[in-house]
């Protein structure tokens, strides 16, 4: 990418070099905002969050597919080979060939920042398609179309119009596709069908033998590396960043969020073996400055193509600002700015674009008096992000925490994070099988918080209950909140306990 630039603003950009760089990268956060500049900007429409299928014959047939695909291998269990998805493909005719791909992965930000880079493209006008995982509260919020999950009938539709060729795939192979590699199939042929003009993919886990790097992107993004799947993916950034460099491809542009050095050594040395293009952040894009507003944060973003003022994020926390300007940058990246043009987008598009954004599940408010915030962290660089957020967004006189762990994190860690900031932690669990058994994780609390800071409820209904009273008892004036977080699943059940969905 071109380096130069106007000496008006070479000062300024010089400092966010300094900043990034002062910055823990191996968090790649900050700070994050809700509170003292009013934006002018509309509310986002929606949040993207589906319901049950009114139609009790539909969520009859939702319910049938998603049995389906629950007896298939789970997502935790991995077999690192593109043989059966590679198959798969063959067999449909290669339908993620039929349009142009931005690919993301990462350790955390991933799904947010495919939202504001589908939101981005949707608003200059292009037909998307986002693939992201896992889903908060219904599976068919993993592919969307148009910005917005596609509907029980057509997911419905799509498993049935690939059936067949799952059953051929399955006799062939020594393991059946398993629930994701399904999934990422049923995406890539509901964007084909579509058709989408440019499709946004999320990568499960890891990068070269995910089942989404079946898709030649001219654009992989790498957000912020650090340690989660080490059982699967090593134990070292380095190892880590080996495995997530593997979506990079021949002659692609790679856009690369803030990392440690040895993550960011091994993308760049894979770049060069595949003369791939390389903006990163902090040198040829990056956060020129923020400021807490209503309802979020007011940004100036410098571009592969310049600088863009002014502009309103709905998000709270300052890893949600160097997410939009790593979406900001991919987006540029995909219109050939920074390479064949010396040019910014249009501003106010960028803009409108921005405002639009919506991220369930992350940072995000479900009810006032007491405040309930939901934040989707899961290992201890998320949970890190999640407590400089709302330490500063919301600034609680007293916060009680509600934490619902998967038994394969590093929960400790997690709960390290979170410890300045919870004045009590209610622990618990999900429904899900991977849930950390609530007395494990209430023995790991205690080392961290001591005894009197901790309770346990088994039912993450009466956790949810038992938080609210705890904050209530300062009174409904005093500031208190909830944060309830640990666990994308946790987030989700907490979201429809709470009439949210």
């Amino acid at each position: 990418m071109s380096d130069e630039r106007p000496q008006n603003e070479s000062d300024q950009f010089d400092e966010i070099v300094g900043a990034e760089t002062d910055r823990d990268p191996d968090l790649a956060v900050i700070e994050a905002g809700s509170r003292t500049l009013r934006a002018q900007s509309g509310p986002p429409q929606g949040d993207g969050i589906p319901s049950r299928p009114a139609d009790p014959e539909v969520d009859r047939a939702l319910r049938e597919v998603e049995g389906a695909l629950a007896g298939r291998w789970p997502e935790t269990k991995l077999d690192p080979s593109l043989v059966r998805i590679e198959a798969l493909m063959d067999i449909l005719g290669s339908p993620q060939r039929a349009y142009p791909s931005i690919h993301i992965t990462g350790t955390n930000g991933k799904t947010s920042t495919a939202r504001m880079i589908e939101s981005l493209l949707g608003a200059f006008e292009l037909r998307t398609g986002r693939y992201t995982s896992p889903h908060v509260q219904s599976i068919t919020e993993r592919i969307s179309l148009d910005g917005a999950p596609i509907s029980a009938e057509r997911f419905i539709e799509t498993y049935q119009d690939i059936q067949p060729y799952l059953e051929m795939v399955d006799a062939q192979q020594e393991h059946r596709l398993s629930f994701f590699e399904v999934l990422t199939g049923m995406a890539y042929a509901a964007f084909a069908d579509a058709p989408v003009d440019i499709a946004v993919v999320e990568v499960g886990m890891g990068g070269s033998w995910d089942a989404t790097n079946v898709v030649d992107a001219g654009v992989a993004v790498i957000m912020p590396i650090s340690l989660d799947h080490t059982d699967r993916l090593g134990t070292t950034p380095e190892q880590i960043a080996t495995e997530k460099a593997g979506i990079v491809k021949q002659g692609a542009t790679v856009v690369l969020a803030q990392q440690p050095v040895e993550a960011a050594s091994v993308v760049l040395k894979r770049a060069v073996e595949v003369d791939a293009t390389v903006a990163r952040e902090g040198m040829e894009f990056g956060v020129l400055s923020r400021e807490v507003a209503v309802g979020g944060q007011l940004l100036t973003l410098r571009g592969l193509g310049g600088e863009y003022p002014e502009v309103f994020l709905p998000l709270h926390g300052a890893h949600q600002a160097h997410n939009a300007a790593v979406a900001l940058a991919a987006v540029e990246a995909f219109f050939g700015i920074g390479t064949q043009h010396a040019r910014t987008l249009d501003i106010d598009t960028v803009r409108a674009a921005f405002a639009s954004v919506t991220s369930p599940g992350r940072m995000e408010v479900v009810r006032r008096s007491p405040t309930v915030v939901l934040d989707a962290a899961h290992n201890p660089a998320g949970a890190r992000a999640a407590a400089e957020a709302v330490t500063e967004s919301f600034g609680f006189s007293r916060l009680i925490g509600v934490v619902g762990a998967s038994d394969d994190k590093d929960v400790r860690g997690l709960l390290e994070a979170f410890e300045p900031i919870f004045a009590e932690v209610v622990v618990t669990r999900n429904s899900s099988h991977r849930a950390m058994d609530p007395d494990e994780l209430a023995a790991v609390a205690v080392e961290v918080f001591g005894p009197d800071r901790v309770q346990v409820e088994p039912r993450l209904d009466d956790a949810l209950e038992e938080a609210i009273t705890l904050a209530e008892e300062e009174g409904e004036y005093a500031g208190a909140g909830v944060l309830v977080t640990g666990s994308v699943i946790t987030v989700g059940e907490a979201r429809l306990l709470l009439g949210k969905g």
